[in-house]
């Protein structure tokens, strides 16, 4: 073979070589990744789903253990898992979308929206709510003592109506409100004329192919194909531990969703689809400050990491944990989902960044 034929060959034959070595890289990673959810590929142990993606390419799709332990129905990456407090980028999403078609104003008080609030209603904004400077009391520390039903979002309602203070001047400082959101939610319902639940289904949910993003009543069980159910670890086994005193109220954490659904909303806030580019531009800046490092926009907190930009979100409730860590500048993001109360998810996911961050 001549010295022309060696390279045209090699020149050929590189492409394949490329491919190949690609693949087992991905492979590689993804054996990396497996490795650090090994507790949960375990027999007869809730699970996790996970997906990576960079550039609208998943890197990685990958479910392990159980979404029903007593029924051994194995985690797919269509499990639906409860988001918690995840579920708060899309009531905020709701509220920019009212907000652009003019049917609110950021600045709209509390008190505009709930006849007979409070006075301090009248101090607290829309904005405020949305990034956690309402100053609202919390509303867990209000439940009443020996209440066993779970509360709807009329009875936060109810029990905020009862005080006749806030924490602090509303803009002054940042602390985490839920309810602030669900108070949200139900605004949303008010100027919307619809359910909460439906408008979300009407407004984002269909129009981004989520097919499978639903609101589960507490007591129907009649999706097993997909629905997760929530568990904690109790000495050396797992009990079923999927509904608390605070798991039907709606804008602060009631949304279950998939990573296969989520892949979705996360290449739409890329887009305009939902919302004009100022509009969602609004989401992802700080509008606080929470420390040195950390604001928060409308639903998610933002830092710098890994020498850019992150907007993040984590979700826990009763059962569920979920961590969502999105690089938007290296269009790179990490989804982590699981049926386990109090997983210790932001080490996995640190790591698997550090995986698969710079992958191509």
């Amino acid at each position: 073979m001549t010295p022309s034929y060696r390279f045209v060959f090699a020149f050929l034959f590189l492409p394949f070589v490329l491919c190949a070595g690609g693949a087992q890289t991905l492979k590689n990673k993804g054996a990396e990744v497996d490795a650090l959810f090994a507790d949960y590929d375990r027999p007869g142990v809730p699970g996790a789903s996970v997906i990576v993606i960079k550039d609208g390419k998943v890197l990685i799709k990958q479910a392990y253990g159980l979404q029903n332990v007593e029924e051994k129905i194995p985690s797919t990456s269509g499990t639906n898992y409860r988001m918690a407090s995840n579920t708060k980028q899309f009531t905020a999403m709701a509220i920019m979308m009212l907000a652009e078609r003019k049917k609110l104003s950021y600045d709209s008080r509390l008190a505009d929206f709930f006849p007979g609030f409070p006075e301090y209603g009248k101090t607290i904004t829309v904005r405020n709510m949305l990034n956690h400077t309402s100053g609202l009391l919390d509303y867990e520390d209000l439940i009443p003592a020996g209440t066993t039903i779970p509360l709807t979002d009329n009875d936060v309602l109810t029990y905020l109506k009862q005080q006749d203070h806030t924490l602090f001047p509303p803009g002054s400082k940042f602390q985490y409100s839920n309810g602030g959101f669900v108070l949200l939610g139900m605004i949303v319902e008010k100027v919307s004329g619809i359910d909460f639940r439906e408008f979300l289904q009407q407004n984002i949910f269909k129009p981004l192919g989520m097919k499978h993003t639903v609101f589960y009543h507490r007591d129907d069980h009649t999706d097993r194909t997909r629905r997760a159910y929530g568990y904690s670890l109790k000495g050396d086994a797992y009990v079923r531990t999927d509904q608390s005193l605070t798991s039907s109220t709606r804008g602060d954490g009631t949304v279950y969703s998939s990573v296969d659904d989520l892949f979705k909303w996360d290449q739409a806030l890329y887009t305009t689809k939902l919302v004009r580019a100022e509009t969602l531009k609004q989401a992802f800046t700080p509008g606080v400050s929470i420390d040195e490092t950390t604001g928060y926009g409308f639903g998610w907190f933002l830092e710098n990491k890994r020498g850019t930009r992150m907007v993040w979100h984590s979700g826990n409730t009763m059962g569920f944990t979920s961590l969502i860590h999105r690089f938007p500048d290296k269009g790179f993001t990490v989804i982590v989902l699981t049926n386990r109360n109090d997983a210790e998810l932001k080490g996995i996911v640190d790591k698997i960044e550090a995986i698969y961050f710079d992958a191509k």
